[in-house]
């Protein structure tokens, strides 16, 4: 069994790639990484440096992870600059690190692939022997899958926690589908006055003359998603003060690679483009995952980027929505909070072992936080929620 790390994800053969993955998870598709790097939204000059693991025997792909060299800690949503700060306090060097991440993306999803368990074990070795002749701080596994996740915690078990895989818990607010027929259907599993409260916020934004549309990938053009990027950076400008991660090049990229993942809902006024919400799916979930607009209007976003989510979910029959990180505003309109999660194995055995006690107070936050959010839903009481651990596993 041979391996080798990779700069690019280009440098592996699509097909060869595509073949050992199988899945539709839009994000981990060739087409959607090799667009992120094509367009320079991830490089050495971004803080994402593309260090791609892939593992062969007798020539033939067996195993691969993306992998990212890190001088940073921008654009993954688990945050650890308390840890880089501590490790500076120190007067010891935090980056760079090994991160196994999608860029930008807090979407739970595969993270790496393997043909048997034998090759996991190898991915393993190999990733430890980088932590060593590298350099690097640490290893990060961000947003797993659930099946994934479990192979990870045999590695996470506290008999030593100098040197072993540290879980980390999250919470993200996602949308569930019991089988609706429509939205109507979604809202009749809401009490009374929360489902008078949705329908006032939705016809609040349809008095303001607006025409809302939805469009996939495929009907959309170069002009398209030109006019998406220039509302997203003029948002991103408005919320942060600099531009958003992602630039045109990028965007144009993914309408070519990946016009059957992707849904541009579009918000007009007096026949003028004035917000767009961009989001991707595959055959069992929808992702949210960038808005853009003119101006703040009463209620447009909320319209867009979550019931209309809604609706195309409903009619494509997707099990679930992800509509991104962090808004518990997102709780009344239906979304339910979850576990997500991460792994983590810094190098310094002191550093390892105290972060791991730091976890363990903070996954018993992170449980009661989630518990207690789940009591503000608008459900009626006789709606079965699914489990808390529904995208962790049993491990959770």
């Amino acid at each position: 069994m041979q391996y080798e790390f990779s700069n690019s994800i280009n440098s592996i053969p699509a097909s060869q790639w595509q073949a050992l993955w199988q899945t539709d998870y839009p994000f981990i598709q060739h087409g959607f990484l090799a667009a992120l790097e094509d367009s320079n939204c991830t490089g050495a000059k971004s803080g994402w440096q593309p260090y791609h693991l892939s593992l062969k025997e007798n020539g033939a792909l067996i195993g691969a992870m993306p992998l990212y060299v890190k001088s940073h800690s921008y654009g993954e949503y688990v945050f650890d600059w308390s840890w880089a700060d501590a490790y500076h306090q120190n007067g010891i060097h935090y980056y760079p690190k090994l991160l196994n991440a999608i860029p930008f993306t807090p979407a739970t999803g595969p993270r790496f692939a393997v043909r048997d368990n034998h090759a996991m074990q190898q991915m393993r070795a190999v990733i430890n022997e980088q932590l060593v002749s590298n350099r690097f701080s640490g290893f990060h596994s961000l947003f797993p899958s659930a099946e994934q996740a479990s192979l990870l915690a045999k590695e996470a078990a506290p008999t030593d926690t100098s040197s072993s895989l540290q879980r980390r818990l999250g919470c993200q607010f996602h949308w569930f589908n019991h089988g609706y027929s429509d939205f109507d259907a979604f809202l009749s599993d809401f009490s009374s006055r929360k489902r008078k409260n949705i329908k006032k916020e939705r016809a609040k934004v349809y008095q303001q003359d607006f025409v809302i549309t939805r469009t996939t990938g495929t009907q959309l053009t170069t002009q398209d998603w030109h006019d998406f990027h220039q509302l997203y950076q003029r948002t991103y400008q408005k919320r942060s003060g600099h531009n958003g991660y992602l630039n045109s090049d990028f965007f144009q990229r993914l309408g070519e690679a990946l016009p059957q993942n992707t849904l541009l809902v579009r918000a007009y006024q007096q026949s003028q483009l004035v917000a767009a919400a961009l989001y991707f799916y595959d055959s069992q979930t929808l992702y949210g995952r960038y808005w853009g607009a003119t101006e703040e209007f009463d209620g447009l976003h909320f319209e867009c980027c979550y019931y209309q989510g809604i609706e195309f979910a409903i009619e494509q029959q997707l099990q679930r929505f992800d509509p991104g990180a962090q808004g518990e505003h997102k709780i009344q309109r239906g979304f339910v909070p979850v576990l997500t999660q991460s792994f983590h194995q810094l190098a310094h055995p002191e550093f390892n072992h105290a972060i791991s006690q730091f976890l363990v107070e903070e996954k018993q936050h992170n449980r009661q936080y989630c518990a207690d959010a789940r009591s503000y839903l608008p459900f009626k009481e006789t709606l079965e929620l699914p489990s808390p651990n529904i995208l962790t596993g049993a491990t959770a």
